[in-house]
């Protein structure tokens, strides 16, 4: 089936000129600031670009997301839509079906001062103390660029939805809070992120995050230590309760496997006071939705066994309030699902040889699966994201761009 659709599927070729204004436009991109919650530079510059090829100003809206985000934001999600100038009825290969585009508009706070610097086919940040803004700045050129060669070339196309999500960086909020119903009724969806462009990510895992906060009793540290309940004492007592007992760092139990990570502890003031409050940030991340619960309890059983095994001579104890919540659920899409065949198909028109995967972290994919739209991401041609030797390469950006105009023509299924 896949043989039959990519012959169907032409392969896209651009010349140099092409080439290169797709080159421009993601460097000027990657130098804008945005990070979470301060997409409206990169947000306007998306806007006025569709104007400027043509979009009608209705057809492009900002949802409220930003109004239920943990964190203050800008502007909440940018979403154009697209009505289809399809059906090709009968043609083989090309579909009239809804689909939908999407990539991140925020970058981590070591990318926030980019300064792009192009060596042949690679792109780095001049600045050896910033990272390159490639993630995910490389997916909102590739969906903006396919939105633009649509306008100006007036290519024929299915209904599309273009979203661009906030706050990714900080747990998926964009894409947990979008207003759905201004995506119209997209049936099969493709997001662009980080890797590259054949690796086609299926699945991934679901994240939940908590807030522990430990009490205990303050005394003086040299006077009368023994008077005192150290809230740190707690903590420690329950992180290695957790380690000894294998529900810490890489989990595997029987044939369920997850991870934990105690990523923040914070508390005390003076060497010579038992401290009595200390403010502690765990996850759990499983593939498996009972099992990350069950590594949630365990994580909470062992923070309550500890407030029991640290007293003072009083017999006096402390205690522990904990709070969480579900960042993303996991998903796996089977090989049959159509965004799937529709990306596989796409993948090896373009010359490429897709990859399945599964990630380990979470991906916008994870909540608009949720929402009920399947979605298969792709890459851009990223490597060491999140980091100051993060790079573009530029062959692989060309790759994500020419896969991204041909799922939005309709082509692969």
């Amino acid at each position: 089936m896949v043989r039959l659709q990519t012959l169907q599927t032409p392969k896209i070729k651009r010349n140099a000129k092409e080439r290169e204004a797709l080159y421009s436009q993601v460097i000027e991109m990657m130098a804008i600031p945005g990070g979470s919650g301060q997409e409206a530079g990169i947000a306007e510059y998306i806007r006025s670009s569709l104007l400027a090829a043509g979009a009608k100003a209705a057809a492009i809206r900002f949802d409220s997301a930003h109004r239920r985000t943990r964190i203050k934001g800008e502007v909440g999600n940018l979403i154009y839509r697209m009505s289809g100038t399809l059906p090709r009825a009968g043609t083989t290969g090309v579909s009239a079906a809804h689909r939908m585009l999407s990539a991140h508009l925020d970058t981590v706070p070591i990318c926030v001062g980019s300064r792009p610097q192009r060596k042949g086919q690679k792109v780095t940040s001049l600045d050896s103390h910033t990272g390159l803004g490639a993630d995910n700045r490389a997916g909102c050129g590739v969906i903006l660029s396919t939105a633009i060669e649509l306008l100006k070339q007036g290519l024929p196309h299915p209904p599309l939805t273009f979203v661009w999500f906030v706050q990714e960086e900080v747990g998926l909020q964009g894409s947990r809070f979008a207003t759905t119903s201004l995506f119209g009724k997209p049936r099969v969806a493709f997001n662009w992120d980080g890797g590259q462009p054949a690796k086609m990510t299926i699945g991934a895992t679901g994240g939940y995050r908590m807030v522990i906060d430990v009490s205990g009793i303050a005394a003086h540290a040299g006077v009368c230590p023994e008077r005192g309940v150290s809230a740190i004492a707690i903590a420690a007592v329950a992180i290695a309760d957790l380690q000894v007992n294998g529900w810490h760092g890489s989990i595997c139990k029987g044939k369920r496997c997850g991870t934990s990570n105690v990523g923040v502890i914070r508390g005390g003031e003076a060497t010579n006071v038992v401290t009595d409050q200390v403010f502690v940030r765990v996850e759990a991340r499983s593939h498996n939705r009972p099992f990350r619960e069950r590594i949630v309890r365990e994580i909470e059983k062992a923070f309550k066994r500890a407030v029991k095994q640290v007293k003072n001579e009083q017999g006096q104890m402390g205690a522990v309030s904990i709070t969480g919540h579900l960042d993303y659920e996991s998903f796996c899409l089977k090989p049959t699902e159509p965004c799937v065949k529709i990306a596989e198909s796409v993948i090896c028109a373009q010359g490429a040889t897709p990859i399945s995967a599964i990630a380990d972290g979470g991906v916008d994919a994870n909540w608009i699966t949720e929402h009920g739209i399947p979605t298969v991401s792709l890459g851009c041609g990223q490597a060491n994201v999140h980091m100051v030797t993060e790079s573009l390469d530029l062959a692989q950006y060309l790759l994500a761009c020419n896969i991204g105009l041909s799922i939005a023509q309709g082509y692969g299924g």
